[in-house]
């Protein structure tokens, strides 16, 4: 599991001890990542949400995924954050986050392409606009963090040139 924040700790960290805050994980690539994809999903869906979205049915595309994706991202910020994924050893935690961030990214290259083709810039609501093409942008960025989390989930998946079927038996045998 190189390449994850808290890996050296996995082997020393006992099933029943409480969750700890690990420190680490907030200056490593996917901590870092995952703050600006919660900060900017939450731009994206409360952009969108400020509009009269529910007029426009591509709009509710938009925040079903923005919606989904931002409290799935806070959900695996939390369990990283509060290392629980050594608790639960047995799922191989750097192909779900590998799966769940190329997921996330090709979503949001769809909702940010419905979003952008979405806004009408003869709106008869200026602030509209202006909330929408805000929203297109801020998911093109968010896309792009999901994106660059999705090559370093693929780094630790891959071990960085270890076998990493071997270091998933090797850490807890």
């Amino acid at each position: 599991m190189a390449g994850l924040p808290g890996a050296a700790r996995a082997r020393s960290a006992s099933p029943g001890s409480p969750p700890a805050l690990d420190g680490s994980f907030l200056l490593s690539p996917l901590g870092g990542l995952m703050c600006a994809q919660a900060v900017l999903g939450l731009l994206v869906w409360s952009l969108i949400a400020a509009t009269t979205y529910h007029l426009h049915a591509a709009y509710g595309w938009v925040m079903f995924v923005s919606l989904f994706f931002w409290i799935l991202t806070l959900l695996f910020f939390v369990t990283y954050l509060l290392q629980l994924h050594q608790k639960f050893y047995m799922i191989p935690w750097p192909l779900v986050l590998m799966i769940y961030n190329a997921v996330a990214t090709v979503l949001y290259l769809t909702a940010f392409v419905t979003c952008a083709a979405a806004v009408q810039p003869t709106s008869w609501r200026q602030w509209d606009y202006n909330r929408r093409a805000a929203a297109s942008f801020f998911a093109c960025v968010t896309m792009i963090t999901y994106g660059v989390s999705t090559f370093f989930s693929f780094r630790a998946w891959k071990g960085l040139g270890s076998n990493a079927a071997t270091s998933q038996v090797s850490d807890h045998a």
